[in-house]
């Protein structure tokens, strides 16, 4: 049995006034987002983002969505106009588990990464805007889980030069 994602009403003070709405619907349908996302031919994780108000929805999304979802096309036209306000949802550090432990990944692996990056490509930064990721499930001989999350940003070098 697949678990749904549902609205943590916990959230409602710091998530934007359309992410309710979204997933008290997606409930309604017991779609994941990976239904969601193969309907509206995007990454799951990117639908999951527009839920919670992280990314940008084109005009096709907001008509795709309002059929998925069974909203009405204007309402949210509505809902979803304006731009997405990005990296306010949460305290640091994150007090959720799951949240914390990727927190974690990044205090305690974020230098190693960083270097490593440094030395594949030089000095620059990778992007979080020309950016894909995805979640994928795995299990191993043994029949453990594991969960693989792929980040892929585009590296851009640093122009700096300080004189």
């Amino acid at each position: 049995m697949t678990t749904i994602s549902t609205f943590d009403s916990s959230l409602a003070s710091i998530l934007p006034v359309q992410s309710k709405a979204l997933f008290e619907a997606k409930a309604h349908k017991k779609l994941t987002f990976e239904d969601i996302a193969k309907e509206l031919g995007r990454n799951e994780v990117a639908v999951a983002a527009i839920f919670y108000g992280q990314a940008q929805t084109s005009p096709e999304d907001v008509e795709k969505l309002a059929t998925i979802l069974g909203l009405g096309h204007e309402y949210l036209k509505d809902l979803l106009a304006g731009y997405p306000f990005r990296g306010h949802t949460m305290p640091m550090p994150p007090k959720e588990p799951l949240l914390y432990r990727l927190y974690e990944i990044i205090q305690n692996y974020g230098y190693a990464y960083k270097a490593i990056l440094n030395e594949k490509f030089g000095d620059g930064i990778m992007s979080a805007i020309a950016f894909t990721t995805k979640v994928e499930k795995e299990k191993d001989k043994e029949g453990n889980t594991w969960a693989v999350i792929t980040l892929r940003g585009k590296w851009y070098v640093s122009t700096i030069v300080l004189s």
